[in-house]
């Protein structure tokens, strides 16, 4: 037996449901910041180094977040191949 339920949510929404955090005002302040380094002429532009302090730590949890999801695609594919074997 299989169930379908389409959700109609706008990424707000669907944010807020998922408990994340507003960071639209971060992010504009970031690209702000950037901007104004960028006409300041900074010596040895590197976008690395000018994100670097905004990034600390979030790359890891970007990691997991990855992570995470490819295991849930990969436990998915298994059990769906393991409920079409039982259905035979």
């Amino acid at each position: 037996m299989n169930f379908k339920i389409d959700v109609d949510m706008t990424p707000d929404e669907m944010r807020r449901v998922l408990g994340l955090p507003d960071i639209a005002g971060f992010q504009q302040e970031m690209l702000d910041q950037i901007r104004e380094r960028m006409a300041a002429g900074a010596d040895g532009y590197d976008p690395l180094t000018l994100f670097k302090p905004y990034m600390t730590g979030g790359l890891g949890s970007m990691e997991a977040l990855q992570q995470m999801m490819l295991k849930m695609m990969t436990n998915y594919k298994g059990a769906s191949k393991e409920a079409g074997k039982a259905s035979d």
